[in-house]
């Protein structure tokens, strides 16, 4: 693919928890749910600080063919060889990470199962999920975590009691600074083990920053304050981390969506309730009204109506009758239905919608990837002017050295970086996930940010613009036939036919059909029988020429016909044509405001398309489209692609992601009709558009312009805030007190403010 993406610098990470994104794949994000290799569990890894160092430590080893970090989940999958991941593995242990194999499909490496196997390769549905395990601890560590910092708080504000209101003596001194250094160490351990790590190996990261300023301004008498802004960051950076999960953990909430259990039919007969990891393929499953579907499938017996909206995000259920297809996670509203199990549980759509979503998040957008490379240069940038301020201030403006050693700490306590950092990733995680629920799969933050970028959109015909299945159109009797009995003989000779026009003729005319005999297919021309004995032919023009049927005026009646694109076939008898029937792939009802919206957007419509092009003009005419190309090939397409750049800039290509593969990799931004099921599609596309409908190509354009004027809003929100009080540390009166506030409310603010993404439409357009 053309698509590649730039690699994080390791100093742009504030080593935060809320930070813990996940990281930068080598590679354009595939949807297949299992990557090679084996994978880790790392618990030390939760920032890209860490990944840096593990990337240099294991990139350069021979038979490493590739690393797949996941820092939400603290998870490294290496694909090497058996040789090279014992050395990896050696290395990890001596750089101080403590790496643990995890058990294939444990959901804390690989989501979207619902059982883990043992070693012998059996899925047990009793086993304990390791995923809710690691649920529980985190739950349980967080919860641990929010009390150790009541009781630091309230030892902070123990030693500012003592500082303000105790005797000022040397026992009263000594025991406050005790209280203030309980405080510390409650609050900070975590953050002085990260800090003193990160500054041995040279690295500035928030958490040395932090151990920095709390140590100095300890020892130049002020700790009281140092022991509150420990604790105030401490509490801060737990409810940063809070609302960055409520981000990172959006699509979760759509594993839930897929029961665990399924009702099986076995060998003889028998329903009996089965977990689904071991629900084989082929499998007979039956749901009641009311029920979610377990498994992908296809119907099999009976009939109801299904709610997709998990899937293709379109809230009013879909009719579902034998031969249809069915999707885990859906909701079966009305009617009993029985189905055909057509993908395992770790392989549905649903799964493969979760686990690129998960992917598509690891990615780094174009700004985000600007914001990284600020970070990196902004914090010991900021850190060298505290040195100066503390070096120079006395001699300039005339204050004491403990007055300038302060305002330097106040100085690194404002240089933390993480209200920048984090609010990229929040507004971009709050994206794909608000798209995601509208059934927009996008499979990167670099395609949601680019779609605003379009200027042009190329649209395949079939099955995009168009239904992409024929349609009777309208037909009509030749002659004084009679209506009645041509729809019966009409009726008859289609229902005898498995050609698609013939199929659309049988399904338009809805007549019970006679009994035909001597039936016979000719390829190319038509069918012949006889019904009631009389002998019927149902075909082409061409065949009617052949037979002496044909006459200029129903020639001149076909002319018209096609000139709208639609397939003719004739009833005749053997003396004359009784009937004309007009087949066409019809447009779908979303395309003409589909066409209205991106025009609406300054974004110009192209159709591309294979068929011929008074077919091409046609559907085009109807559906809006007045640069209409037809009879193009794979590769002509791709070429068209090509012209459509260097005439418009950025192009789009919307196609079904098989034949327009080539012209969906050049393009732009790829988007793929009706994802639901097709792993083409999935796979060959940088958005998968999973209903069919075409408006969501112009509702992804509005997304992307509204997460582009949101990331610059908190881009905007965290360096003015930064400016305010790097001029009040420096000039004015700002203390320590003030800075973490002013670090906490602009890490609230950005947070909270890419979190308005997962409310309301993409329609709406925020400025």
């Amino acid at each position: 693919m053309k698509k590649e993406f730039l690699a994080v610098p390791p100093d742009a990470c504030c080593g935060k928890a809320a930070c813990a994104e996940p990281s930068l794949p080598e590679a354009k994000v595939q949807t297949a749910l299992l990557s090679p290799g084996t994978t880790f569990r790392i618990p030390s890894m939760d920032c890209t600080m860490e990944e840096s160092e593990i990337r240099q430590l294991l990139e350069p080893m021979p038979g490493i063919r590739s690393l797949m970090f996941r820092l939400s989940a603290r998870t490294l999958r290496i694909d090497a060889t058996d040789d090279a991941l014992a050395l990896a593995l050696t290395a990890l242990k001596k750089a101080g990470f403590d790496p643990a194999p995890v058990k294939p499909g444990h959901a804390s490496a690989d989501r979207g199962s619902h059982a883990h196997q043992h070693d012998d390769g059996h899925a047990h549905g009793e086993d304990h999920d390791h995923s809710h395990d690691e649920e529980h601890d985190h739950a349980v560590g967080v919860s641990g975590g929010i009390w150790r910092m009541v009781v630091a708080l309230v030892f902070a504000i123990g030693a500012e009691t003592i500082s303000f209101f105790a005797p000022d003596t040397s026992a009263w001194k000594i025991g406050g600074m005790a209280v203030a250094l309980v405080a510390i160490g409650l609050a900070g351990l975590d953050t002085y083990k990260k800090g003193v790590s990160a500054l041995l190996r040279g690295k500035l990261n928030i958490n040395a920053l932090m151990s920095v300023a709390v140590t100095g301004a300890f020892l130049i008498g002020q700790w009281p304050e140092a022991a509150m802004v420990m604790a105030l960051y401490a509490i801060a950076e737990l409810i940063e981390a809070k609302a960055v999960d409520r981000a990172r953990n959006a699509i979760q909430g759509l594993l839930a969506m897929a029961p665990e259990t399924a009702l099986v039919q076995d060998a003889g007969g028998t329903w009996t309730s089965w977990p689904v990891a071991q629900v084989g393929l082929d499998s007979i499953v039956r749901i009641k009204p009311g029920e979610r579907v377990p498994l992908d499938g296809i119907v099999t017996r009976g009939t109801g109506a299904i709610n997709q909206a998990p899937i293709t995000g379109e809230s009013i259920p879909v009719d579902k009758q034998t031969g249809d297809q069915v999707f885990a996670g859906t909701i079966n509203e009305t009617g009993e239905l029985e189905f055909r199990v057509t993908s395992a549980s770790d392989n549905t759509t649903l799964a493969r919608i979760i686990h690129a979503v998960e992917e598509a998040q690891g990615t780094r957008a174009p700004t985000q990837r600007f914001v990284d490379r600020f970070a990196s240069v902004y914090t010991p940038a900021v850190f060298a002017i505290a040195v100066a301020v503390a070096a120079l201030t006395p001699f300039i403006l005339g204050i004491t050295w403990l007055e300038a050693i302060y305002k330097a700490l106040v100085l690194l306590v404002i240089a933390c970086p993480c209200a920048l950092v984090i609010s990229t990733p929040v507004t971009v995680v709050s994206g794909l996930s608000a798209a995601a629920r509208r059934g927009i799969l996008i499979k990167g933050g670099t395609y949601l940010e680019n779609a605003r970028l379009l200027n042009a959109v190329a649209l395949d015909k079939t099955g995009t613009i168009t239904e992409g299945k024929p349609k009777l159109v309208t037909w009509r009797t030749w002659g004084d036939a009679n209506e009645a009995e041509i729809r019966i003989q009409a009726a008859a000779m289609a229902a005898r036919s498995d050609h698609p026009v013939s199929k659309a003729i049988r399904q338009g005319l809805d007549a019970d059909a006679a009994e035909v005999e001597a039936f016979k297919a000719l390829p190319g021309r038509g069918t012949e029988g006889l019904v009631a004995g009389q002998r019927l032919f149902l075909g082409n023009l061409r065949w009617m020429v052949e037979l002496g049927l044909s006459h200029p005026q129903l020639e001149a009646e076909l002319i018209q016909h096609e000139q709208q694109g639609r397939t003719l076939s004739l009833l005749a008898n053997e003396s004359r044509v009784l009937g004309i029937f007009a087949v066409a792939d019809t447009i779908k009802e979303s395309s003409r405001q589909a066409i209205a919206d991106l025009k609406a957007l300054g974004v110009s419509s192209v159709m591309l398309t294979g068929d011929n092009a008074t077919t091409a003009q046609a559907i085009g005419q109807q559906a809006g489209i007045s640069d209409v190309r037809g009879d193009l090939l794979p590769q002509a397409k791709l070429a068209a692609i090509k012209d459509m750049q260097k005439r418009y800039g950025p192009t789009g290509m919307t196609g079904d992601g098989i034949n327009d593969a080539p012209a969906l990799a050049q393009a732009d931004v790829g988007f793929a009709m009706g994802g639901a099921g097709t792993d083409t599609a999935m796979e060959a596309a940088d958005v998968v558009i999973m209903n069919d409908n075409l408006m969501r190509v112009a509702e992804t354009v509005r997304l992307s312009q509204r997460t582009h004027h949101i990331l610059w809003q908190n881009i905007s929100l965290a360096l003015g805030i930064k400016s305010v009080f790097f001029l009040m540390a420096v000039f004015g009166t700002a203390t320590m007190w003030m800075a973490v506030f002013a670090d906490m409310g602009a890490s609230l603010l950005v947070v909270g403010n890419g979190l308005r993404l997962l409310r309301g439409s993409p329609k709406s357009d925020d400025s």
